[in-house]
């Protein structure tokens, strides 16, 4: 069982700064788990703490998303060590979730958070020979989305490399034969983007299984017109502004011990 009496020191052990990454971090698990994007103890949040590039957020291995709060957290640096875990030693971070995730924040510092799923819709389009789908409205707003190869369990440093130059300057990734994975600005636009590309994959999933290979694509003028506004009205404001406080207090009402 995790020490409550470390747990309970956290905050005042943390900047204020910090205190609200762990809060935002912590609302972006339980959001999860309430969208049912979860794999029981498995998958990765991370975020960045703020002012310091070398610092994540992640989950401790063995908690569910739906049991995460602030003060549960883990902090680590970018070479794996742990500078906070108020688990003691009963609990630590998972492996592959370090692996993954420190790549990503080692070289993409216009980014604050990386989120990575195994959901089924997911797993199905990441297997799919013909990839992630610009069939619907939801799935331009994703675009550029980018590949990388499965290469086994991502517990091998040298694929970091690999992984980095796959993703590019991209917020959406297919990971191969394994699940999605995207980063954004801040939680909330991570959180976004999520269900975004989770949303857009169990569409075309429904769709592919309804009428096989009879899909309408959108045509590439199209696409590239939609993709090129998208990016206009992002540059004069983020939507997320309007939908994370919503998010909040749809969690809020279901279950508050998020903010501990």
């Amino acid at each position: 069982m995790p020490d409550t009496n470390m747990m309970s020191t956290v905050r005042a052990r943390v900047s204020e700064a910090e205190w609200q990454a762990r809060l935002d971090c912590a609302a972006v698990y339980r959001l999860l788990a309430h969208f049912n994007q979860i794999d029981l103890i498995g998958n990765h949040i991370t975020l960045r703490v703020p002012g310091d590039n070398n610092r994540i957020l992640i989950n401790p291995y063995g908690w569910m998303y739906e049991e995460i709060t602030a003060s549960s957290l883990v902090t680590i640096d970018l070479e794996g060590n742990e500078l906070l875990n108020p688990h003691g030693r009963e609990l630590g971070v998972n492996y592959a979730g370090y692996v993954i995730h420190s790549a990503i924040h080692s070289v993409r510092h216009d980014i604050a958070c990386v989120i990575h799923t195994h959901t089924r819709a997911g797993m199905a389009v990441s297997s799919l020979e013909c990839g992630f789908l610009p069939m619907t409205q939801t799935a331009i707003g994703c675009l550029p989305v980018t590949y990388h190869d499965y290469e086994g369990p991502a517990v091998d440093l040298d694929e970091r490399a690999r992984l980095i130059a796959d993703l590019g300057t991209a917020n959406y990734m297919v990971l191969r034969n394994h699940g999605l994975l995207v980063c954004g600005e801040t939680a909330a636009t991570a959180f976004r983007n999520i269900y975004r590309f989770e949303a857009a994959c169990q569409a075309q999933v429904d769709a592919m299984a309804a009428t096989g290979s009879k899909i309408t694509l959108i045509n590439d003028d199209i696409v590239e017109r939609s993709v090129a506004r998208r990016r206009q009205v992002a540059a004069r404001g983020r939507s997320d502004d309007l939908h994370w406080p919503a998010m909040l207090r749809l969690l809020d009402r279901r279950d508050p011990s998020w903010r501990d």
